[in-house]
């Protein structure tokens, strides 16, 4: 999959800062059933698409667990949702990322200022640190990975081993865009709970909370009905520009393995400068038309083409990461990827 690093940083506040959950409330149930019933595992792989609101539902659980660590209180065996005051204490230090019995695994900045592209096994290894010390009594110690996906090998073998032997009144929220690729040992110790895209209203509704815009905005609509249930592709759309160069770059996809130089180097000229939103659009448009192929059911009839497909997502991949680590010329990344494509699909 295709680094997706610009199109989710767009204009959405972190997870840990949202408190309103939109279109899963089966799955926030399955959750709340598990912990007040006082035996739930003490790990889950909430999995989905990019963008619908993973990483916010695992936010929201472990607010709710670290607020009221005895599951058998009235508050919780009462309880119709996972929801917490966003001004109670555990809300502020979560959002602040300052509370003492949370610990998240995400990717983080180089030295140079440079998202890394994966998470490391230092950082997996603070896991050994956090759930060894010494909690007050009675206290629950959460982790929330997002996203395991991009745990390299060695940080993912050390996460194995601190779920091989959870300590008591642990507990790990795993969050996965790609779950069936994650290795099976982590899967076999995780219970998994798989999201839906969400509806367009439900992300009309996201977009216009996290944006502070209003529902009926019609940029909005337009977005959210081209986002395919994806609150983050529906940031990085709305307000046109960005819904235009994705719009254009689609129409050159579909035309492949036919490419019209003349719209090609107008698409390169429109993603010219420095501009995420548009390096974000174009990059999901090509993620989706490419993994849209891969799952073609029809695909298996000519495996060979499917073989240069793959191939060439990699290839597109890590020409997308030199690109934003570099701050490489957009437009030979644009003629690079088409390229690769016509090629591929001859």
């Amino acid at each position: 999959m295709i680094a997706r690093s610009t199109v989710t940083e767009a204009s959405a506040p972190h997870p840990r800062a949202t408190t309103t959950l939109f279109g899963h409330g089966g799955a926030e149930r399955t959750l709340l059933d598990a912990y007040r019933s006082g035996r739930i595992p003490h790990a889950w792989l909430i999995g989905g698409a990019p963008g619908i609101g993973k990483a916010t539902l695992a936010y929201r659980m472990a607010r709710f667990v670290l607020a009221h660590g005895n599951p058998a209180t009235s508050e919780v065996q009462l309880a119709e949702t996972l929801e917490l005051d966003p001004m109670h204490p555990v809300s502020r230090h979560v959002a602040a990322d300052t509370h003492g019995g949370l610990l998240t695994l995400e990717r983080t900045p180089n030295e140079k200022g440079v998202m890394r592209t994966v998470i490391s096994v230092e950082q997996t290894r603070e896991t050994i640190t956090f759930f060894g010390s010494t909690a007050a009594a009675g206290d629950w110690r959460v982790c929330i990975v997002d996203t395991v996906d991009e745990l390299n090998p060695n940080a993912a073998n050390a996460l194995l081993k601190v779920l091989e032997e959870p300590p008591r009144r642990s507990l790990f929220l795993l969050v996965s865009h790609a779950p069936a690729r994650v290795l099976p040992t982590i899967q076999s110790r995780c219970r998994k709970l798989m999201l839906r895209p969400l509806a367009t209203e439900d992300v009309i509704g996201a977009v216009a909370e996290a944006a502070r815009i209003a529902p009926d905005d019609a940029s909005l609509r337009e977005a959210a009905d081209a986002a395919e249930g994806s609150v983050a592709r529906a940031l990085a759309l709305v307000g046109g520009g960005a819904l235009k160069l994705h719009q254009r770059t689609a129409a050159l996809l579909d035309n492949l393995p036919q490419v019209d130089p003349v719209e090609l180097h107008a698409l390169g000229d429109a993603l010219g400068g420095s501009d995420r939103a548009a390096l974000g659009a174009f990059v999901d448009s090509v993620d989706r038309w490419m993994g849209d192929r891969l799952r073609d059911g029809d695909a298996n009839a000519n495996l060979p083409r499917l073989a240069r497909l793959a191939e060439v997502w990699e290839k597109i991949d890590n020409a997308v990461r030199e690109t934003e680590t570099y701050n490489l010329e957009r437009k030979p990344l644009v003629f690079s990827v088409f390229g690769l494509l016509a090629e591929a699909t001859r």
